[in-house]
Order: structure tokens, then C-alpha cells, then sequence
């Protein structure tokens, strides 16, 4: 990467010295801008800004010191302070607490950084000894403010910074793979991952020293120089990486000052003594350590013989009858040991935890050649419930889609059963919905291209593969988004296959209540159209940012599905859509989804579209999106005709429902909405 940025200093430990421009924002007495610079610093993803060692610092008598960048991962940081002062009595020599001066930390693990200085008068109402803002991001020890330094300011042009830099931007274990990249050159060099979790770093073995990054550059040293080192009592003798103390002849001892050191020869039976003592207990050491062989060989035996109890009570037997009828499902999923889980969760240790469900806890973990994964550790125990586990495990071994979860395998030899996902970065679809922090901005676009992928990728359970799928809980906690913000529908614990021939299938009502389809909740009958039902909460999510269900809302107002559907027959669907939805987003855009959401959301699984519909319509709306901002699209008028009302209660969460008389075509109107 091309830069101008000076490099003063290189360390072996992971540091270098740059020198960092100066920002600066200066004013004539009218308030005019007369210079203004605004240096943006960007690393590369294996260099991170030191947050220890540098701080933000901004001088002035009306400032604003604003910076912004970008973590490693691709967060977004902001951060700043401010500055004030009125007369130069107000400042203090040494002190940045805000008169004068100011100053902030940089987040962890920054690698580009923007500062901005700003002023809120332009220094009109400060007296002529300041009438310029400076500010920059160096070496904490580097700069000590005076009162002077609002002028000596003026002739400084850079300060030094301090950067961490490491190798690359993976682990040790996946350098070491490519020995011709792998940069700890030295025989006697040693690999580590440095505290900002990004590339690696090299070091001289213990009784090394010297440039691990060079073929021989870590040296043997010589302890035997150096009597702090070595602490022999009478004689040392250096060896390849240490050295051992040595006692003349006629002595005994570990030669050491802090050991035994060095002692004259005993006498014959002082050593006779002592060599039956030794001699006995090697007896007993070895009595001990056969007592302690066949402890471990039978503890070994009880092990095998439990693990074989589990895979057994965990549908193994099912699994392996699974994988006699589909030998697809072998070659697809791999069986993981209960050895390498636990080493790759640190024995499922609670700081690994991602997230916890009605149908287990997830553990974020390191295979042993380094890739993360999403481990599913499932609370199921009972064995007249092991078969939901196991179509599980069937069900994610036939998906291949690029908006699915991936499984990597499963195990079975634990007491409760375990699956091995790919890992999703970025967390669920619900976390980002209703994220109230400013941190990051949901817009519509990106909503937008998310619903168009969940429902492709619905599209493809239902219709694409050999027998179709029907998720049964769709909602945004089981809709992950990765790296890029790309969509993953997950958690398919409660998933079902249908013959091609098979419209729907009576089952136990299971779901979550706000997504759950009303008709399949009093009938029992789950079909395809419930998981459109489903998808269509979501849809309304992505389009208001409120939550399925509101707690402190009373009646039918507690479900978002009704109150859409409310507004969409008022005709005043600006009241309910997300205000950032309706600043970005294009009114025939909205209307369109919105009217998606309506059809979808109807009481009649009959009158709603397929998932593929569904699809086809969305991408539709978002390619007019990409293809033309003037084109006018005509929408037909969409009736609602209520000829049920579904209820929750407030307190047993059953379902009622009261007869209306159906609205007649000629009472519905277009829909309206007003963009802001």
C-alpha cells in the first residue's frame, strides 16, 4: 500500500514509530476559514493503531475534535471531545480536561482513522490569543500541553504514533501450513498470536536471542557469561539453548547456588543407605505407576462403553439407518469425536457462548486446523424426542444454498447430542432490527436484499430440492447474517419433509408466537403456506423495525402482524413504517413489499402466494430498484377482506376468534402513503 507516512522505528515485538500529520482548522477575525487540513491515516488489516500507547488529542479555544474509521472486521467507531476556553487564564499547564485542551482514547483494534475539527463559532467569540484548532492522534508522551502550544502548534507538522504490526492476518497453525510464506525463518524461532487477534507474530526460544524473521537469527546464548543467568556454584557448562552446572570430581549435587550445590563424597555406608533407600523407592514408584496404568485402562474401558450408550441414546442407530437408505448423507456429514469438541470449546467453557434457544445452547469454537465453527450443544435428553434431532441432522446433510446454514457434522458420543455448523459472523436478522444503538444504520436497501434472500431461500426448501422442506419457525432470531450481511436461514430442530403429493401434514403446534401462521395454530395442518405466513412477519419487521409481539400494547394491538394489516385497510401505512425505511426507501418501492406482506399475511392459506412467488416478486422490486429511480409503477388495489379475526390472550397465550361480516370490494381503497 502506497503511503506518505514516515517510519522512524521498528521493534522486534510487534511495534513501529511513524510520524502523523497534523490536523489543523485556523480563522481571521471575521470568522472566515483561512487553512484547513484533515489527514485520514488507513492501514493495512495486519497493522492496528495502538490504543494504549497514542491518544486523540484536540488544542483550541472553540473545538470540536471528531474522529471515525473503521475497526478491524469492518466496525464502524466514532469517538471525539471538546475544547473551550475564553481567556488564556483559563488554561493550565500540563492539564487537557477541556479548557484548551482535550483528550480521548482510540478504540481497540482501529486500522483507519478520519479527524475532523470543527468550530462552533469560528473563533468570533474568543479573544485574539487563539483562532486556530489543532488536532492529532500520536504518542500520548510525545506531546504536554502549555498555553503556548496554542501558537507553537502552528510549526509542527507531525507527531509520532505508535503502531502494532503483525504477519499476515491468520493463526499460527494456517501459516505453518505454507512453509514458503511462514516468516519464523529461524530452526530456533517460535510462533504467537499477538492481543489484537489479527496475523501473528515470531520469538527466540528460551535461551535464544536475536532476529527470528532470519534463517539462523535467533543465536544460542551463552548463560555461562552471565552468573545471573547460570547461578553455578563452582563450574558451568553452556549447552544449545541452556546450560547445567557441573561439580568437580570428589563432589556431589545439582551444582546449583539455589539448589543442592556442590558437596563432598559420604561415606561407603552413607551410600549404601542411600542406595537402598532409592532402590526401594523405585519399587514403589513403579508398584504406583502400574496401579496407575490399569485405573486408566479400565477408566479408558468406561468411557468407550459410555460414548457407545450415548450414540445409541442420542440416534445413532437412526442415524445409521438414515444413512443405509441415503448414502449421500455419509459422504456430506462428518462424525466429530466428544475430544475435539471439547477442545475446540475449552470444555464448553460459558465465555464461548453465542446464543441460547428453546432448542439448546451454541458455542462458538477452533477446529484444529483452525476454523471457526457454531457448535449446538441440544437439551434434548429424552429419547421419544432424539428423532427431531436426528431430521435435523438429515435435513441441513440434503441443503446446499447459499442463504442456508451449512452443516459441518454432528456428534453423537456425548450425553446430550451436538452439531457442527459453519460459523456466521455477524449475528441474527433480530439484533440488527432492533438495534436502537446509532452504531450501525439498517438501511432500506440492504432490508431489502435480505428479504429478497431469506425468501429465495425458502423458495429453494420448498421446491427445489428432492422433497420438499417446510421450515415450521422462520423468524428473524433464526435468520443469520454473515461477514458481508449476507442472509442464512438456521435452526431447523422443528423442520419436516413432505412427499411431493402431500399438501400439508397434521402435527403438535409448534412455533413462535408472533410468526406462528393462525391457521395452521387451529387446525393443526401444516402446509407450505405456513411458512409464507411466517416469512411475512419478517417482511413486516424489516419494514416497521417493531417486534412480533409488544407486551405493553393490549388486545390485538400486541401483534405487529394485525396492526399492519390495520393500517393497510386505514390506508395510512406511513404510521407504521420504520422512519428510516421511509426516508430511503422509493414509495413504489414500499407500497409494493408492503402489499406482498398483505397477500402473504392473509387468513386463508389458500388465497396466500408460494415462497417462489414470494421470491420472484421481491427480487422484481429490487431490480426496478437498481434499474430505474423514474419509472411509474401501477399498482392494482389490494382488498382486505376480514373474515376472521385471530386474538392472542394476555395471559394463557390461547387463541380465540370472532365472526365479521366480510368488507365487499367496493368498500376498499388504494392504499396511501406520505415519504418525509
Amino acid at each position: 500500500m502506497e503511503s506518505n507516512i514516515e517510519i522512524t522505528n521498528i521493534s522486534l515485538e510487534g511495534q513501529l514509530r511513524v510520524l502523523n500529520y497534523i490536523s489543523r482548522d485556523c480563522y481571521d477575525k471575521n470568522g472566515t476559514r483561512v487553512q484547513w487540513t484533515n489527514p485520514f491515516i488507513q492501514l493495512t488489516t495486519s497493522l492496528t493503531i495502538n490504543n494504549t500507547a497514542n491518544k486523540i488529542t484536540a488544542v483550541g479555544c472553540d473545538t470540536n475534535a471528531f474522529v471515525y474509521g473503521f475497526r478491524h472486521n469492518n466496525r464502524f467507531y466514532r469517538t471525539g471531545c471538546n475544547s473551550w476556553c475564553e481567556t488564556e487564564g483559563d488554561l493550565v499547564n500540563g492539564s487537557c480536561s477541556g479548557l484548551g485542551c482535550c483528550q480521548t482514547s482510540i478504540p481497540k483494534e482501529v486500522w483507519t482513522a478520519n479527524l475532523t475539527l470543527r468550530s462552533y463559532d469560528n473563533f468570533t467569540n474568543v479573544s485574539d490569543f487563539s483562532n486556530c484548532s489543532y488536532g492529532f492522534l500520536a504518542e500520548e508522551s510525545a506531546f504536554n500541553f502549555s498555553p503556548s502550544s496554542l501558537s507553537s502548534l502552528w510549526n509542527v507538522d507531525q507527531l509520532p504514533m505508535v503502531v502494532d504490526w503483525a504477519v499476515g492476518d491468520g493463526t499460527c497453525e494456517k501459516a505453518q501450513n505454507n512453509s514458503s510464506s511462514y516468516a519464523c525463518k529461524s530452526t530456533n524461532s517460535k510462533c504467537y498470536k499477538p492481543d489484537n487477534g489479527y496475523g501473528y507474530r515470531c520469538y527466540c526460544q528460551e535461551g535464544y536471542q536475536g532476529n527470528p524473521y532470519l534463517y539462523d537469527g535467533c543465536k544460542d546464548i551463552d548463560e555461562c557469561l552471565d552468573p545471573s543467568l547460570s547461578k553455578c556454584e563452582m563450574k558451568c557448562e553452556n549447552t544449545q539453548g541452556g546450560f547445567r552446572c557441573v561439580c568437580p570430581k570428589g563432589y556431589q549435587g545439582d551444582g546449583k547456588i539455589d539448589g543442592r550445590g556442590c558437596i563432598r563424597g559420604q561415606s561407603l555406608v552413607l551410600k549404601l543407605v542411600a542406595g537402598v533407600g532409592l532402590g526401594s523407592g523405585f519399587g514403589l514408584l513403579f508398584l504406583l505407576l502400574t496401579c496407575y496404568r490399569l485405573c486408566k485402562f479400565q477408566k479408558k474401558i468406561r468411557n468407550k462403553k459410555r460414548k457407545q450408550k450415548f450414540f445409541k441414546r442420542n440416534g445413532g442407530l437412526l442415524l445409521q439407518q438414515q444413512i443405509s437408505t441415503d448414502e449421500d448423507i455419509l459422504e456430506k456429514t462428518r462424525l466429530f469425536t466428544s475430544k475435539e469438541l471439547e477442545k475446540a470449546t475449552d470444555r464448553f467453557n460459558e465465555s464461548r457462548i453465542l446464543g441460547k434457544g428453546g432448542q439448546g445452547t451454541v458455542y462458538k469454537g477452533m477446529l484444529s486446523d483452525g476454523k471457526i465453527v457454531a457448535i449446538k450443544k441440544s437439551m434434548l435428553v429424552d429419547e421419544k424426542q432424539v428423532g427431531q434431532f436426528i431430521n435435523e441432522v438429515v435435513m441441513l446433510s440434503k441443503i446446499f444454498h447459499k442463504n442456508v446454514v451449512k452443516l459441518l457434522g454432528c456428534c453423537l458420543e456425548t450425553q446430550v447430542p451436538l452439531l457442527v455448523y459453519e460459523f456466521i459472523s455477524n449475528g441474527t436478522l433480530f439484533d440488527y432490527i432492533h438495534d436502537e444503538s446509532d452504531e450501525f444504520l439498517f438501511s432500506w436497501n440492504r432490508r431489502l436484499k435480505i428479504g429478497v434472500e431469506v425468501a429465495e431461500a425458502l423458495a429453494y426448501l420448498h421446491s427445489s430440492t428432492s422433497i420438499p422442506i417446510y421450515h415450521r419457525d422462520i423468524k428473524s432470531s433464526n435468520i443469520l447474517l454473515d461477514e458481508k450481511y449476507v442472509a442464512k436461514v438456521a435452526d431447523f430442530g422443528t423442520s419436516m419433509s413432505f412427499a411431493v403429493d402431500q399438501t400439508h401434514q397434521t402435527t403438535l403446534v409448534k412455533g413462535t408466537f408472533g410468526y406462528l401462521d393462525p391457521e395452521y395454530f387451529q387446525s393443526s395442518q401444516f402446509t407450505e403456506k405456513s411458512d409464507v405466513y411466517s416469512f411475512a412477519v419478517v417482511l413486516v419487521e424489516l419494514l416497521t423495525g417493531q417486534r412480533p409481539i409488544s407486551f405493553d400494547r393490549s388486545g390485538e394491538q400486541r401483534s405487529l402482524a394485525t396492526r399492519f394489516l390495520l393500517c393497510m385497510e386505514g390506508e395510512n401505512l406511513e404510521t407504521i413504517l420504520d422512519p428510516q425505511v421511509l426516508e430511503q426507501g422509493n414509495r413504489e418501492e414500499l407500497i409494493a413489499v408492503a402489499k406482498l406482506a398483505q397477500m402473504c399475511l392473509n387468513l386463508s392459506g389458500k388465497k396466500r402466494p408460494t415462497m417462489k412467488e414470494v421470491a420472484m416478486e421481491l427480487e422484481s422490486v429490487r431490480m426496478s430498484q437498481k434499474l430505474s429511480t423514474t419509472c411509474e409503477t401501477k399498482y392494482q388495489v389490494v382488498q382486505l377482506h376480514k373474515s376472521k379475526s385471530i386474538l392472542m390472550s394476555d395471559d394463557d397465550y390461547t387463541w380465540t376468534s370472532t365472526s365479521e361480516n366480510p368488507i365487499s370490494s367496493s368498500d376498499t381503497l388504494p392504499l396511501k402513503i406520505h415519504t418525509v
